[in-house]
């Protein structure tokens, strides 16, 4: 029972860490791309049956994290047989299997024939299907993302992040900002909700931008899981709020804000000053990008991004960046 205790240990460890890393698998402002297959819910193996329990969460939480759209998990075998080899330098995702069998003891103090029933679990790996090179096509097949509601992309607040200069890419099902390459990722517009929900989240994602060393050297935490990081989430979302201000977008509460409450909480009640701290770093934050934008004489453009919006016909060529 050791070794099946361990799993368990694994496995509530990984999603306790998960958790308060800040990350919700089932919570996301966009819409995400469908696998060919259909709208799947859950993740499958190489044979279309569907994941159950544990391995659910597991595989869930490891799609989100490499942005996989592929719902279909394959092991090493599984996809030499189908001619297929997995990418130099992927790493395996281990899933658990649980079974029971039989088995006839004798009782030492009856001297009785007993059957029991012994329990027993297995790891074993698997890779996304995106991981192989010479599948099928059919096993990374998508197609476009229904459409909930029309975006509307919004010519003041493309130019406003566009003229910051930051390297933004599309694509995927995350939105983050990763300090060690300097840039910012997002899932595709189409994919979003709406037009606020769009911009709200690059929004948060540029705040965070501005923290890297060669811009305000912001040092609340780099990490998730890392307790000063719920710090500079607060910032983030602060931040956004101004920006969402400033530009006349209205906000739209963040997916992960129930994964900082407790520990905005926490924070708040041991630093009665950290309130004042993060709006002032947010406020800060938001200058910056304010400051990359290009002067604008007062009597030929308007100031105001609401009126601007109204007069604005077209982008700059890297404002749909």
């Amino acid at each position: 029972m050791k070794d099946k205790q361990d799993i368990y240990n694994r496995v509530t460890s990984k999603i306790v860490a998960d958790l308060e890393s800040g990350v919700l698998t089932w919570v996301q402002p966009w819409q995400i791309i469908k696998h060919a297959a259909g709208s799947i819910t859950r993740p499958l193996r190489a044979s279309g049956e569907k994941y159950r329990g544990i391995n659910v969460l597991i595989l869930w939480a490891t799609a989100l994290e490499k942005s996989y759209i592929c719902p279909i998990w394959l092991t090493v075998q599984q996809g030499n047989k189908l001619g297929a080899y997995v990418k130099k330098g992927e790493k395996a995702t281990y899933v658990f299997f649980f079974d029971k069998f039989k088995k006839t003891e004798v009782d030492k103090k009856t001297g009785e024939a007993m059957l029991k029933e012994i329990f027993f679990g297995r790891s074993y790996a698997v890779f996304n299907g995106e991981q192989f090179n010479g599948l099928p096509g059919h096993f990374t097949a998508t197609t476009e993302p229904i459409r909930l509601t029309p975006i509307e992309r919004d010519a003041v607040c493309d130019t406003f992040f566009a003229n910051t200069g930051a390297n933004v890419r599309h694509g995927g099902n995350r939105a983050f900002y990763r300090r060690s390459d300097d840039f910012i990722q997002l899932p595709k517009p189409e994919q979003f909700q709406s037009t606020e929900s769009y911009y709200g989240t690059k929004a948060h994602e540029f705040i965070h931008w501005t923290a890297h060393k060669s811009r305000l050297d912001r040092q609340f935490g780099e990490k998730f899981g890392d307790e000063k990081y719920a710090i500079e989430e607060l910032v983030a979302e602060i931040g956004a709020a101004f920006l969402c201000a400033d530009l006349a977008i209205t906000p739209e509460p963040g997916a992960d804000h129930a994964a900082y409450v407790g520990s905005w909480l926490k924070a708040l009640k041991e630093d009665k000053r950290l309130i004042f701290s993060a709006a002032a770093q947010a406020q800060k934050a938001a200058d910056f990008l304010h400051g990359l934008q290009p002067k604008i004489d007062p009597e030929r453009e308007p100031a105001d991004p609401a009126h601007a919006r109204a007069s604005s016909h077209g982008l700059p060529a890297n404002a749909l960046q």
